[in-house]
């Protein structure tokens, strides 16, 4: 289907583009090549480059002058050259005035007593914060099953060596609980219920997070020294897997 919208001064859009009519492009933007795709409610800033093959997610923000050479997800910000996710968006902005995504400080959550847990208003997601005992020996962490933990865990995965600028989830589970703790390094986990959306910045191994089922979750900006670990409810099963975002939006509003 060629692409025959018109566009702000100075844009070069290639006939082959498919921007969605809700998408938002700015002036002197280049979005030209073979397999563009623009989805609903996306927003590119003056001055960015798409390049071809790329998927631009809906309510996705491209911010000015950034060129686009690979995919961004849904609800990211995504900013440079090459662009890259620097967060995501809340579900309460819009287009007009993109708000980034609420951050959830725990830091401020030290002195807590412990074992103990805190809901963060996203479905059933819990931080759970974990014993942690420090002597002249060093630092110890301890979770007993099932006791101090959501789940008897039927699977464990270990996540290192990611790249900073990739991203790992992007996707929900229809029955597989999960529960993340970041021992080595720090990654960022956004979850999202469809609703709400938050994040929180996991830089210590003496707190996780509680991914029940039917949330979308990602985590993104590693550092480059980041152990991720993460226990699982269930044993692997492909079909348990919600892989796009629409999808997990029709499933949720159900």
């Amino acid at each position: 289907m060629k692409n025959s919208k018109s566009y702000p001064p100075g844009c070069l859009v290639s006939e082959e583009a498919v921007i969605d009519g809700t998408a938002s492009i700015g002036p002197a933007c280049i979005i030209y090549g073979n397999g563009i795709q623009i989805c609903a409610g996306a927003r590119l800033d003056a001055g960015c480059v798409v390049g071809e093959g790329v998927t631009i997610g809906r309510d996705t923000w491209i911010r000015a002058g950034s060129v686009v050479l690979r995919s961004i997800p849904a609800n990211a910000i995504a900013e440079g050259n090459p662009a890259q996710v620097i967060g995501y968006q809340n579900i309460e902005g819009n287009k007009d005035k993109p708000v980034g995504v609420r951050l959830i400080d725990l830091h401020a959550l030290a002195d807590s007593p412990r074992p103990s847990k805190l809901t963060l208003g996203v479905g059933a997601v819990e931080i759970y914060l974990m014993r942690s005992i420090t002597d002249s020996r060093g630092s110890l962490t301890v979770g007993e099953v099932p006791s101090e933990l959501p789940f008897s865990p039927n699977r464990f995965f270990i996540v290192h060596g990611v790249p900073s600028i990739e991203l790992r989830g992007e996707h929900a589970h229809k029955r597989c609980e999960q529960f993340l703790l970041c021992i080595h390094g720090s990654c960022r986990v956004m979850v999202d219920d469809g609703a709400s959306r938050c994040e929180a910045i996991l830089d210590k191994p003496d707190v996780g997070i509680y991914m029940p089922a039917m949330i979308w979750g990602t985590q993104y900006r590693y550092s480059s020294d980041a152990v991720l670990l993460v226990f699982a409810s269930e044993a692997y099963d492909p079909g348990d897997y919600i892989r796009t975002y629409d999808e997990f939006v029709q499933a949720v509003v159900r």
